[in-house]
């Protein structure tokens, strides 16, 4: 896999991180919540390793 294809794969789960923030705005999310945080979180420390390894 080329560095042009990787860059295009994590800007699609950056997007798709927004959504995950919109869902954390709804009040009936419930227990479900956690699952989300915890995703956002492993999102964001993948993302700020793929940005230490390909600097820009």
């Amino acid at each position: 896999m080329d560095i042009q294809t990787i860059k295009e794969r994590v800007a699609l789960v950056e997007a798709k991180r927004e959504y995950l923030l919109g869902l954390l705005e709804r009040p009936n999310l419930g227990t479900l919540r956690i699952d989300v945080n915890q995703a956002l979180e492993e999102m964001d420390e993948l993302i700020d390793e793929f940005r230490r390894t390909f600097p820009e």
